[in-house]
């Protein structure tokens, strides 16, 4: 009788031990998000000081930014937040097929954000070195790019690693962990896309 008094009080330490584990990891990963805030915030603030001080904001023989294309990126990319929710969902009552299936579709959603970008970029009459406008503008969406694909990158990981078995049984911080990134990256994106498409 005592000694399975004493499994249940082990496995009880056991398993408290590994959820404060769990809540340090997010609280960590949830700094980190902070410190990316603050490097996008000094962005944005330096962004708004050079248009409402420069006299010749926009490049030379550009009137302004075609709004069209990035409006149906910025909808899908912030569609994608729903999405992969809908994952966190399904692998909380373990239904890996759904799981995939909705990270599959999310970093499709991201692929194509990014490729919108890229056209995007392809496609305009000013480079990074046009002025404080031309090098602002790729900064900005360059960095958040780079965060973007970051993100699809860490969605593939924990794609991949649905498929060991009983991997996500009981811990599923790493999923939790991308999906705030995801939101994370989709909030910058509104803000970005207010700053630098509808605030012309």
């Amino acid at each position: 009788m005592d000694s399975y008094i004493i499994s249940d009080e082990l496995h009880q330490t056991a398993a408290e031990h590994s959820h404060d584990e769990e809540g340090n990891k997010m609280f960590g990963f949830i700094v980190f998000l902070l410190s990316e805030s603050v490097i996008f915030l000094s962005f944005f603030a330096g962004y708004i000081v050079y248009k409402t001080t420069t006299p010749n904001w926009l490049p030379s023989g550009v009137s302004g930014l075609e709004i069209k294309e990035p409006t149906i990126n910025t909808v899908i990319l912030v569609a994608s937040s729903f999405v992969i929710y809908l994952a966190e969902r399904a692998l909380q009552r373990h239904d890996l097929v759904k799981f995939r299936l909705f990270l599959l579709t999310t970093m499709a959603m991201g692929t194509y954000f990014l490729l919108g970008q890229a056209i995007e970029w392809n496609s305009l009459a000013f480079g990074f070195t046009s002025g404080v406008f031309g090098g602002t503008f790729y900064l900005l969406t360059g960095f958040h790019g780079l965060h973007v694909l970051t993100g699809i990158l860490l969605q593939l990981i924990i794609f991949v690693r649905s498929f060991i078995p009983g991997n996500y049984d009981s811990s599923h911080f790493g999923v939790n962990a991308t999906s705030l990134f995801w939101h994370f990256v989709d909030i910058i994106w509104i803000i970005l896309f207010i700053l630098i498409y509808i605030w012309q």
